[in-house]
């Protein structure tokens, strides 16, 4: 597998220098060697290194390739499923400790970004989400209400309140949760690289691990470059570019594509107006769409995309005229940026834990909400290797793979069509 350079996009122009990260030229020994190297690899390996744990992460292109460095930015603390749907899942005594990991990931990724002094772009201003027609405000105050009866900073918004936030009147209302914020996705990454580095972690890229053997007491690790690795633990952190390392592993997830536009640098009192406070904002439907502003002024539109990869302009189409739509008092506007990533979705729409052999933990899934969901699996991960006996709060589960999962192409096509339908139906 050739290293590939990383995409074009917003980010990957605008981000800090990355720091040096070179291949591995010789065989090494670790305590945890961490496949991948995003998100929840970076956050398990910091947290590792300072808890005095070796850990080794081997990514095969750089960190924040994947969707880890082309994400919409956005930091949400939230699940797909409501609180009180999890505690119907789960149970209370399983249900509190992960609805309260997830509350508090937010906290932790803006506590990294401080502790650490890392150049992002941090804004904390709180994440809006909007509903087009008056008959589904409800399930969303709803949704406010839950997360307010566990402590959570929230507002229940109406017509006026949420068109003066977000600067258009085409939605019906939403609500406010004060805990999210954005960032610029891929100079985090390459934050918690340096501060990975700093705390005693090793981070390698151009090095794909193409063979896991179990040798003794031992997972041995063989890779692209002829190096190897040999580790007691191994943390398989792959998400929407899960190969064939582990068997059946990648027939778990639907790597689904997220196309993001944005605009460019946008000035005047028409563009101050559209999300003034700073927040970041999605919509409702089943195929949502994701927008914010970054530092410079710009306006993102994020949603999904067909299965393929983008060919040209026209496959970002939808998303332009989605924006335009909803801000019709900009005028004709002009793209600078048109991008895309894989993201992992799960057919339960919780983070998969897996632990398929002594010594071998797997984390992936996250449904578009990798950034915090991610950083807190890793960090808790982390502990888990650290102290088995450790309390750990997401859900572990067998490898289960999707039923016909060779149709994926098929699976996410037929869905966007479907959701689409049942979006115009309502």
């Amino acid at each position: 597998m050739s290293v590939r350079a990383l995409p074009p996009s917003l980010w990957a122009d605008t981000a800090p220098p990355a720091p040096p990260t070179p291949t591995l030229t010789e065989s090494r020994k670790a305590d945890v060697l961490i496949v991948g190297g995003g998100f929840t690899g970076l956050s398990a390996a910091l947290h590792l290194a300072e808890a005095g744990v070796q850990a080794c992460v081997l990514e095969a292109h750089e960190p924040g390739w994947g969707a880890s460095g082309r994400n919409g930015g956005q930091v949400n603390p939230s699940l797909k499923h409501d609180p009180d749907e999890l505690v119907q899942l789960y149970g209370h005594a399983r249900a509190e400790p992960l609805i309260d990991a997830v509350s508090r990931s937010a906290d932790l990724v803006f506590d990294l970004i401080a502790r650490h002094h890392i150049d992002c772009q941090p804004v904390r201003k709180g994440w809006i989400q909007a509903a087009y027609a008056q008959k589904d405000v409800a399930a969303l105050h709803a949704r406010a209400e839950q997360w307010a009866k566990r402590g959570v900073s929230t507002q229940q918004l109406d017509h006026a309140a949420v068109s003066a936030r977000l600067g258009t009147e085409a939605f019906a209302g939403g609500w406010l949760d004060g805990r999210a914020g954005g960032i610029q996705p891929l100079a985090y990454t390459r934050g918690l690289v340096r501060a990975a580095q700093a705390a005693g972690a090793a981070v390698h890229g151009g090095t794909e691990v193409t063979a896991l053997e179990r040798r003794g007491t031992h997972w041995h690790a063989s890779t692209s470059t002829g190096a190897s690795v040999t580790a007691e633990q191994v943390l398989i952190a792959t998400n929407g570019y899960t190969g064939a390392l582990w068997p059946k592993l990648s027939s778990t997830v639907l790597a689904a594509n997220s196309f993001i536009v944005a605009t460019e640098p946008l000035k005047g009192a028409a563009a101050d107006a559209i999300l003034p406070g700073g927040e970041t904002a999605s919509t409702s439907q089943r195929l949502l769409l994701y927008f914010r502003k970054d530092a410079q002024g710009r306006l993102l539109m994020g949603g999904r995309g067909h299965f393929a990869d983008p060919a040209g302009p026209a496959d970002f189409a939808h998303l332009e005229r989605s924006l335009e739509l909803l801000f019709p008092q900009l005028g004709p506007l002009r793209y600078e940026y048109r991008w895309a990533g894989r993201i992992a979705v799960t057919r339960d729409f919780m983070p998969h834990v897996h632990t398929p052999a002594p010594g071998v933990t797997v984390a992936l899934g996250y449904n578009g909400r990798g950034i915090a969901l991610a950083t807190s699996m890793g960090k808790h991960v982390a502990a888990r290797l650290v102290d088995a006996g450790a309390g750990f709060p997401y859900p572990v589960t067998p490898i289960t793979p999707i039923p016909l999962h060779g149709l994926q192409r098929f699976y996410v096509a037929g869905g966007v069509a479907w959701y689409s339908l049942l979006d115009r139906l309502a």
